[in-house]
């Protein structure tokens, strides 16, 4: 189950994503007031049973390799749901997971993973001194100088090293899902030395 849910925040550091219009309406309308939003986050524990498992119970992955999704974006857990649900992105276990959520299910679970409180990763402190300045070079300009992302931008902070190094590698490599244009422009001149510290200092981030 390891190898597909990491698969959950693949385009992780993609500026392109745009959210389902169904799904985001559903979303929005839970987002407000006050009351609407405390009951869709109740609805969306009872909704994401199956997501745990990987994911953590309160969306903080104690796996390596899987992202963790507390504090995420919703409008952006919302697109990646979609895009899973519409092929876009290809892969048979989170596809078939995601396919029999409905919109209003796949907005209360984004903003129950949306409201954890996400805890920062374990990180090499020397190394990641030395990746604060690669972020601020490359990546800050479009997730924010504490890399806490948008609704069309994934957060990064917080998240483990391992999946980081996975996922920066393969952006840079362009592959598969990875092959981001951009991505693989801000990426293509990075080490493997680089990507361990911008991992870490990333990680190191709440």
């Amino acid at each position: 189950m390891v190898r597909y849910a990491v698969l959950l925040l693949l385009p992780a550091m993609s500026a392109t994503a745009v959210a389902q219009p169904g799904a985001l309406d559903r979303l929005r309308a839970m987002q407000a007031t006050p009351a609407a939003s405390r009951a869709a986050i109740a609805q969306g524990k009872q909704a994401a049973f199956f997501c745990v498992n990987c994911h953590g119970e309160d969306g903080n992955s104690h796996i390596p390799e899987v992202p963790s999704l507390a504090g995420q974006n919703p409008a952006y857990l919302v697109e990646q749901m979609r895009k899973f649900g519409s092929g876009e992105r290809r892969d048979q276990f989170m596809q078939g997971l995601i396919k029999v959520l409905k919109d209003e299910e796949r907005a209360q679970i984004a903003l129950y993973y949306g409201a954890g409180k996400p805890q920062p990763g374990t990180a090499n402190a020397a190394l990641a001194a030395r990746g604060k300045g690669k972020f601020e070079q490359i990546c800050a300009a479009c997730h924010g100088p504490q890399a806490h992302g948008s609704d069309t931008i994934p957060r990064l902070a917080g998240q483990k090293v391992a999946y980081l190094e996975i996922s920066i590698t393969r952006y840079r490599n362009r592959s598969g899902e990875r092959n981001d244009p951009l991505m693989a422009a801000a990426t293509a001149k990075l080490s493997k030395n680089e990507i361990s510290a911008l991992a870490n200092y990333l990680a190191s981030l709440n």
